[in-house]
C-alpha cells in the first residue's frame, strides 16, 4: 500500500510534469491544473485502499482459519490481485491526467478498452464477455440462467456461488450492514469473473482441503463444472451432495475451475442475493471487464404465491392469512415483502436511468414476457451481451419450454414457460392479491402489471395482467 510520502512525490511528480506542458500560459491556469490533479490523486488512491481491503478485512474479522504455508500458484491471491490491478489504474489515471488538457472526467469506452490491454492477464483481449443475470427467488432465474449455461463449451457458468458467502455471514452481526454486505458480494464477483476463486473459498464450509471441496451449492447446475477437465475420478467415500448429475465425478477441484474458466471466452453468474444495483459500480468500471448486467422481474403477486409453496415453512404466516382473516399492514412480514419490492424498483430505477457506468451495459427483463416469447427475449438478450447465440442454446430452448410433463422440483428448469407464467393466478388468494398490490403497487407499475379489483378477474385468464412495455 503507498505511504503518505509516495503519495506526495506522486503528486509533485504529476505537478512538475503538467507546469512543463503548460509553461506557456498564464499563472492562474497552471495553478489550477496542479491543484485539480493533485485532489483526483489523492481521491483515487483513498477508493482504491477501500476496495483493496474490504473484503479480506471482514473475512479476516469473521473467518479465523490458519494461513497456508505455500500459497498456490492458481487461484491467485484476491488481495494482491486487487492491489496490484488498482496501482495499475491509478498508474493508467496519472498517465491520462498529464497528458490531457483541461479534461479531468472518467475515461471515455474507448480509452477504458485501449488501457484494458495492459491490466495482466486478465485482460478481455479477446472480447471476452461477462453476464451478470441478477433476480430475487422465485422469479425464474434458475430457468433463465440456463440460456447461458447451455450455451456451449466457450461459456463458463456459475449457480449461485454468493450462496455460501450469505451462508456463513448471516451468523454474523457485522454483516448486518447492508453496504457491508453489498461490497463483500460485489468483490466476491469481481474476482470470480476474474476467474479467481480464493475469496470464495473462505466462505465455504467446511473450508476446502488443498482447494478441493465436495460442497460446493448447486455444483451440478453448471455445465462447466461437470465437464473434462474439471470432472476428477470419483474418490471412494467421499460424499458430494450437489454432484454431478451428467457424469460422476470427484469432489471439486477449484484450481482446475479456475483454468476452466480461464481458457473459456465468455463468463456468465446467476444470482439472486445482489439487492442494491448501484453497489455494483466499482465492478463495472474495472477495465479488466465487460460485465452486462440483465435484471430479472417477475410480478410480485406471482413471487409471494411461488414462495408460499417453494418455502413453505418460511411462509406460515402468510399461509394462516390466505385461509381468512384481516392482514395487518405493520405486520413484519408485511413489512419485508415492501422492502424487497422497495430494492427491486429502486435498482430498477438506477438502472434504466442509464448512468454513465451503466450506458448500454444494463437490461431488465420480465419473467412473462420470456415465458411467452423464450427464443425471441433469448434472441434479445444474447444480442444485448454481444455474445453469439449459439445452436445449443437454442435447441436446449425450444425443447425445454414445450414440454406437457410436469415438472419435478422447485428448481426445475423444464416447463411449458407459458402456461406457468399464469399459474400463480389460481393459488393466491383474492385478499393476499391486494395486500401486495397495495404495498408493492410503485413497483408492479413501473414493470407493467395492471391491478385486480376483484377475484374474478384474477382467475380469468382472457383477461392480461401485463401491460405492453418496453424498457430501454
Amino acid at each position: 500500500m503507498l505511504r503518505g510520502d509516495d503519495i506526495s512525490h506522486t503528486i509533485r511528480d504529476v505537478s512538475l510534469d503538467c507546469t512543463e506542458r503548460t509553461s506557456g500560459e498564464n499563472q492562474d491556469s497552471r495553478m489550477k491544473t496542479k491543484y485539480a490533479i493533485a485532489f483526483i490523486c489523492i481521491v483515487a488512491l483513498v477508493i482504491i485502499e477501500k476496495e483493496s481491503n474490504i473484503l479480506s478485512r471482514v473475512s479476516d474479522k469473521l473467518i479465523k482459519r490458519p494461513t497456508p504455508q505455500q500459497d498456490p500458484p492458481t487461484p491467485q491471491d484476491y488481495s494482491n490481485t486487487t492491489e496490484k490491478g488498482s496501482l495499475m489504474l491509478l498508474k493508467v489515471l496519472l498517465s491520462k491526467l498529464s497528458g490531457t488538457e483541461g479534461n479531468y472526467t472518467h475515461f471515455s469506452e474507448e480509452q477504458e478498452e485501449e488501457e484494458a490491454g495492459d491490466l495482466g492477464p486478465y485482460s478481455d483481449g479477446g472480447g471476452r464477455k461477462q453476464v451478470l443475470l441478477m433476480a430475487t427467488t422465485r422469479t425464474g432465474s434458475s430457468f433463465v440462467g440456463e440460456f447461458f449455461n447451455q450455451h456451449g463449451e466457450s461459456m463458463f457458468y456459475l449457480f449461485e456461488p454468493l450462496w455460501h458467502v450469505e451462508r456463513m455471514l448471516a451468523m454474523a452481526t457485522e454483516a448486518n450492514n447492508g453496504t457491508v454486505l453489498a461490497g463483500i458480494y460485489r468483490d466476491v464477483l469481481q474476482a470470480l469473473f476474474l476467474c479467481d476463486f480464493s475469496p470464495l473459498e473462505k466462505f465455504i464450509s467446511p473450508p476446502p482441503q488443498d482447494h478441493v471441496t465436495p460442497d460446493l451449492f448447486r455444483r451440478e447446475s453448471s455445465v462447466s463444472l461437470c465437464e473434462e477437465p474439471v470432472c476428477t475420478p470419483v474418490i471412494k467415500d467421499v460424499f458430494e451432495r450437489y454432484h454431478c448429475k451428467t457424469r460422476r465425478c470427484g469432489p471439486l477441484n477449484l484450481t482446475r475451475a479456475s483454468e476452466s474458466c480461464l481458457s473459456k471466452q465468455h463468463h456468465a453468474i446467476k444470482t439472486v442475493r445482489v439487492r442494491q444495483l448501484d453497489s455494483l459500480q466499482p465492478l463495472m468500471q474495472d477495465p479488466r471487464l465487460d460485465v452486462r448486467v440483465i435484471q430479472l422481474v417477475r410480478d410480485p403477486r406471482a413471487i409471494l404465491a411461488s414462495r408460499m409453496v417453494a418455502f413453505s415453512s418460511k411462509y406460515q404466516t402468510w399461509k394462516t392469512w390466505a385461509k381468512g382473516g384481516q392482514v395487518p399492514e405493520d405486520d413484519e412480514e408485511v413489512k419485508r415483502l415492501k422492502g424487497n419490492c422497495d430494492h427491486i424498483r429502486m435498482s430498477a430505477e438506477v438502472g434504466l436511468s442509464q448512468p454513465h457506468w451503466l450506458r448500454r451495459r444494463y437490461m431488465l427483463v420480465r419473467y412473462e414476457d420470456i415465458a411467452q416469447y423464450p427464443m425471441q427475449k433469448a434472441e434479445e438478450m444474447y444480442k444485448f451481451t454481444g455474445i453469439p447465440f449459439s445452436s445449443q442454446a437454442r435447441e436446449w430452448i425450444l425443447k425445454n419450454t414445450q414440454t406437457t410433463q410436469v415438472a419435478s422440483g422447485i428448481y426445475s428448469t423444464q416447463k411449458n414457460s407459458s402456461e406457468q407464467a399464469e399459474k400463480w393466478r389460481f393459488s393466491i388468494p383474492f385478499t393476499l392479491a391486494q395486500v401486495v398490490q397495495k404495498v408493492c403497487g410503485p413497483t408492479m407499475k413501473l414493470f407493467g402489471y395492471k391491478f385486480v379489483e376483484d377475484e374474478k378477474t384474477l382467475i380469468n385468464k382472457s383477461v392480461s395482467l401485463l401491460e405492453h412495455k418496453q424498457f430501454h
